[in-house]
C-alpha cells in the first residue's frame, strides 16, 4: 500500500519544487482524459490520490504533520502489517489502528467503512490510539466526512478536537483550518442537512467553545430562527435577546424582533 511520497514518485527528502514537478508530470500522464490501458474509474481514482498526496506534500505545515504521524505510526516491518490489522479489524484496538493506517495511505473508503462498522461516532477512537494519533486521525476523518457532505458527523468530530486542543495545545498549525470548517458547517451545511432540533444542539456546542461575540451573535440568531420554526416562541425570544446582547448591530435583527415581538 503506497504512501503519499510513493504515489507522487518522489523521495522523502524531495523539495517542494520537485514535488510540484512530479505532480505535474504524473497528472499529465494519468489524467482520465488521456490515460490509456486502464478504466475511467481507475484513472479517476489514481488522479484523486495524486491530488490528495500533492495537497499534503506541497504544504509545508501539512507535510510536517503527515511525516510526523506517518513516522510515529507506520513502521517498516518484515510482515504485512495491514493484513495483520485487517484480520483483527473487529477488535477495537486493532480496528482503530487500521483506520488510521488506511487514512495515511489514502484508502479513505476502506477507513470510513471500518469506522462505520465499529460504530461511527459511537466508537471511541481516543480509547485505543495515543492522544496525538487520535487527534491526527480524527482531523483526517473529519475532513473526509466534510468532503462527503457528512456534515453532522464532521461537526461533532471537529468540536471534540477543539475541546481537546483547548485543554492541552497540540494542533497549533491546523486550528485555523479546523475553525474554518466549523464556521462553514454552521453557516452553510448544517442548516441544510439536519433538523432544527439538531441544529440548535450543534449551535449550542459552538457557542460553548469561546468564539467572538459577533460570531456568537450570528449563531444565536440562527438558533432563534430554528426555535421559531419549531414553535418554541419563548426559546426563540431568549436566543434573539442574547444574540442582540452580543452584537447589537446584528443584520436581520430588526426583522426577527418584529416577527417575534421582542
Amino acid at each position: 500500500m503506497e504512501n503519499h511520497y510513493q504515489i507522487l514518485g518522489v523521495p522523502r527528502e524531495a523539495t517542494t519544487a520537485e514535488i510540484k514537478k512530479a505532480f505535474r508530470e504524473r497528472a499529465k500522464k494519468n489524467h482520465p482524459d488521456v490515460a490509456t490501458g486502464v478504466s475511467l474509474e481507475a484513472a479517476q481514482e489514481e488522479m484523486r490520490k495524486l491530488i490528495a498526496a500533492y495537497e499534503i506534500l506541497s504544504n509545508p505545515e501539512r507535510r510536517h504533520e503527515y511525516d510526523r504521524a506517518y513516522g510515529r505510526f507506520v513502521h517498516p516491518s518484515e510482515f504485512d502489517y495491514r493484513s495483520f490489522l485487517w484480520e483483527r479489524r473487529t477488535e477495537p484496538e486493532y480496528g482503530s489502528k487500521l483506520i488510521f493506517y488506511d487514512f495515511l495511505h489514502l484508502e479513505e473508503d476502506e477507513a470510513l467503512s471500518i469506522w462505520r462498522d465499529l460504530g461511527g461516532l459511537d466508537f471511541a477512537l481516543d480509547r485505543y490510539l495515543d492522544r496525538e494519533d487520535w487527534m491526527d486521525c480524527t482531523f483526517i476523518l473529519a475532513e473526509e466526512l466534510y468532503k462527503r457532505d457528512r456534515s453532522y458527523e464532521s461537526f461533532i468530530l471537529l468540536v471534540d478536537l477543539v475541546r481537546e486542543e483547548n485543554r492541552k495545545p497540540y494542533f497549533r498549525h491546523f486550528m485555523g483550518e479546523i475553525h474554518r470548517l466549523l464556521r462553514d458547517l454552521a453557516r452553510l451545511k448544517l442548516p441544510r442537512t439536519v433538523d432544527d432540533e439538531t441544529l440548535v444542539e450543534c449551535l449550542e456546542e459552538l457557542i460553548d467553545l469561546g468564539y467572538s461575540r459577533k460570531e456568537e451573535g450570528r449563531w444565536l440568531r440562527t438558533m432563534a430562527e430554528a426555535l421559531s420554526r419549531m414553535g418554541d416562541r419563548s426559546g426563540a425570544e431568549a436566543a434573539l435577546r442574547e444574540a442582540l446582547r452580543r452584537d447589537p448591530a446584528l443584520p436581520k435583527a430588526v426583522q426577527m424582533r418584529r416577527k417575534l415581538g421582542v
